[in-house]
């Protein structure tokens, strides 16, 4: 049995949103505590959704008090708690327990989906620091987006996205690909300007965005820079081939997409275009994207070190 005077000092602020994915974590609660309670951890859980100002909590909590912060939800969800964590200079260790459609973030920490998974590695102390990106003022752990495609993320249902996960919005591009239109964007990077027509871009902090696991081919998160990668206008025909390339790594190498690292950049255009950070909706044009270079300790597993063998020794 735990000792209760450890528990009131080891205690853990765990924020989980009830909406995110099909409801798993919130029916898996009274277990997840149980779990850490037996490991002399006080969990403090908290439910953000639209009643709780996570903003206003994370400004009056002790934050000398708490070992660490879980954020469960998807990436929308752990967007809001870094928010409030960056605005007040809150820099506990933070934990991340994937239980949304969209799970970027935690996929590139190999963050298991399970709930013992999770848990085994929310009880360790195995960090990785890690970038965060700054778009106009608000922090972001993964993506902002900009482009016609956002708009098919915006306008998935809700309770389609919870039972198909990521399935649902390559559903719903598959039904909105002839309304795609090409916008003309220019980027401004310390090193270069480009200026052109495209159908989608995404500003990378993370490799991943929207269940695709290899968009950022070269990105790593604790790297100081973003990638920018940027989807040209193209014929219908050509679309297949060059979301395949997505799917194997390779699109780097494709004439119809630009990408580029840098650690900042601004984004303008004559046109009003739909703008995504982290799955919700963003600030409209123009934007003025920086990386701010490992400012959060993420929970991770720990490393294993290769066996060496006698014969290299």
């Amino acid at each position: 049995m735990a000792d209760s005077a450890n528990l009131i000092r080891n205690r853990v602020l765990l924020f989980y949103n009830p909406k995110s994915g099909n409801g798993m974590f919130k029916n898996n609660l009274d277990y997840i505590i149980s779990r850490f309670q037996e490991n002399g951890l006080l969990v403090v859980p908290v439910r953000a959704d639209n009643t709780l100002d996570i903003d206003d909590l994370m400004q009056s909590i002790n934050k000398h008090k708490f070992l660490k912060i879980i954020a469960a939800g998807g990436d929308g969800t752990i967007n809001i708690v870094v928010n409030a964590m960056r605005r007040n200079n809150v820099e506990l260790p933070l934990a991340v327990f994937p239980a949304g459609t969209a799970n970027d973030f935690a996929h590139y920490f190999d963050i298991p989906t399970d709930i013992d998974g999770m848990i085994d590695i929310a009880l360790q102390e195995n960090y990785i620091p890690a970038d965060v990106g700054k778009c106009n003022g608000k922090y972001f752990v993964n993506v902002t987006a900009i482009g016609s495609v956002i708009d098919v993320s915006q306008k998935t249902d809700a309770t389609m996205k919870n039972a198909l996960g990521i399935f649902s919005y390559y559903l719903k591009a598959l039904t909105e690909l002839h309304t795609l239109k090409p916008v003309e964007v220019t980027v401004t990077c310390p090193d270069v300007r480009i200026t052109d027509n495209i159908y989608f871009m995404v500003v990378l902090n993370g490799n991943s965005a929207g269940g695709f696991r290899k968009l950022g081919v070269e990105s790593a998160i604790n790297d100081g820079l973003l990638d920018v990668i940027m989807f040209k206008e193209m014929k219908l025909t050509e679309i297949p081939a060059v979301a395949i390339s997505v799917l194997q790594g390779r699109h780097n190498e494709n004439d119809h997409v630009i990408y580029l690292q840098t650690p900042s950049l601004a984004i303008e255009s004559p046109e009003n275009i739909s703008t995504d950070i982290d799955g919700e909706i963003g600030a409209p044009l123009p934007l003025q994207i920086e990386i701010s270079s490992k400012q959060i300790l993420v929970n991770t597993a720990p490393v294993e070190k290769p066996q060496v063998t006698e014969s290299e020794e």
